[in-house]
């Protein structure tokens, strides 16, 4: 059965030619889409972005949340030490509650210097401050008051959720060793940005005498499309493609991490294609290709860019009705 995730980050760049107020009402109606047909909504956080990224995912995760009854929602990625942490674990308990236990939320240590800046954050107490946020919020879903900087707090409402479960899932975030060996020892989870690092992750939790995490998983990034017409879906949606590998390169670029983050620094439409970051396929290819491989993870991305909700919509309706059917369940 495919495994569908559908992604926003409500870019809303001024050549859109669309409100913010259209675009985030057409991710709620996307997301009662995501609902019937994947498995999950993942939306991610920037801060203070010319093109609007989404700036506050757990409360669009909220509205998701009202919106639909299966999907599960993940918020990949927080930067946490641009968060009050205690602030933060409510947040999250009250979005897991409107979801009856669906959330999922990845904390990372940020990257942006810009971003950074923005919320008078010294670079280098990211680690500890994204530490600091992970181990607030599982504290946090025991219901029990608990220690915070040398008192003792206690937040409210208590979570909720199914047997064995209350209070959101905390992931860690990261790409280097060091952060996969925190995620071992505080984290329920490591949602790494390359491969690279999943084996730190494996070994310091087997010597913590836990369960083998297993092979190597890695946060869905990027982006699929469907089209009739993969060129004229190119010609369409390659500015807005372009939009974001631009945008994610010189966010990378500022940070000094090269290419580490996957996104290529390419000046023109052609150049992107070329590099196949982001393939658009006819419901046919899509068809085999998951008839080959039926549990890969397909992102979809509709809005990607800052792509008009019409245009996604284009492709979210191939999907349902010329891919979908045709696959086993």
């Amino acid at each position: 059965m495919a495994l569908l995730v559908v992604r926003f980050d409500l870019r809303n760049p001024a050549s859109a030619g669309v409100t913010a107020t259209a675009r985030y009402r057409a991710a709620l109606e996307m997301a009662e889409w995501a609902d019937r047909h994947a498995v999950a909504v993942i939306l991610s956080e920037h801060h203070g972005s010319d093109d609007g990224y989404l700036p506050s995912a757990l409360t669009m995760a909220a509205a998701v949340a009202a919106r639909t009854e299966a999907v599960q929602i993940v918020v990949s990625a927080i930067p946490a030490p641009l968060h009050e942490p205690l602030h933060l674990a409510e947040e999250a308990t009250v979005v897991d509650l409107l979801s009856g236990g669906r959330l999922t939320v990845v904390l990372a240590n940020g990257y942006v210097p810009s971003e950074l800046a923005l919320f008078d954050v010294d670079g280098a107490e990211r680690a500890a401050r994204t530490t600091e946020a992970v181990e607030v919020l599982r504290a946090s879903r025991t219901g029990e008051p608990f220690p915070f900087r040398g008192r003792t707090v206690h937040l409210t409402p208590a979570p909720e959720g199914p047997e064995g479960r209350a209070g959101p899932t905390v992931l860690l975030g990261g790409s280097g060793p060091a952060a996969a060996r925190r995620a071992a020892r505080i984290a329920d989870g490591f949602q790494p940005s390359t491969e690279a690092a999943w084996e730190a992750y494996r070994e310091e939790r087997l010597a913590l005498g836990r369960r083998d995490p297993g092979p190597p998983t890695t946060a869905p990034t990027g982006s699929l499309h469907v089209a009739r017409d993969p060129d004229a879906a190119w010609s369409v949606l390659g500015p807005h493609l372009l939009h974001e590998a631009r945008s994610y390169a010189r966010w990378a670029e500022e940070a000094g991490l090269g290419d580490a983050t996957g996104y290529p620094a390419v000046d023109d439409v052609d150049a992107l294609r070329a590099t196949g970051r982001y393939p658009i396929v006819t419901p046919d290819e899509l068809v085999a290709r998951l008839r080959a491989a039926p549990d890969e993870v397909v992102v979809l991305n509709p809005m990607v860019g800052g792509a008009p909700p019409e245009v996604a919509w284009e492709g979210l309706h191939l999907v349902e009705t010329e891919v979908l059917p045709r696959l086993p369940v």
